[in-house]
């Protein structure tokens, strides 16, 4: 098995594994609202800190996802961004990697294409 596809299933997995519990979320609570979610996320100590965690995460991810996109010159890289936020990191993080190992798995090619051609 090719990372690349590593890569995919964990990003299936993030998703599946992030949106069962939201989805419990909407189904036993009575206030669904974005603001209850996040006020509800801020309860206990090791929840914040957790919070606290994530969110330096998803600011270093983004920094080098801008990074790592434009210097590889990765297609429709911009998507993972709101996906961050509306699915989870679980989801968008794998699948950036899926979206790199593509694009240097393409790039690998040209170049071992090219070699070929002017050798």
């Amino acid at each position: 098995m090719k990372f690349k596809h590593l890569y995919l299933l964990l990003a299936i997995l993030g998703l599946i594994y992030t949106w069962y519990f939201n989805i419990q979320f909407y189904l036993t609570e009575t206030d669904t609202s974005v603001t209850n979610f996040i006020a509800l996320t801020k309860t206990t100590l090791p929840a914040q800190s957790i919070i606290a965690d994530i969110t330096i995460v998803v600011i270093t991810f983004l920094v080098w996802i801008i990074y790592e996109s434009i210097k590889l010159k990765i297609k429709f890289w911009w998507i993972v961004i709101p996906l961050t936020f509306l699915v989870a990191i679980a989801f968008s993080f794998p699948l950036f990697l899926y979206m790199r190992a593509n694009r240097l798995e393409r790039i690998a090619i040209d170049k071992s294409s090219n070699m070929s051609n002017n050798g």
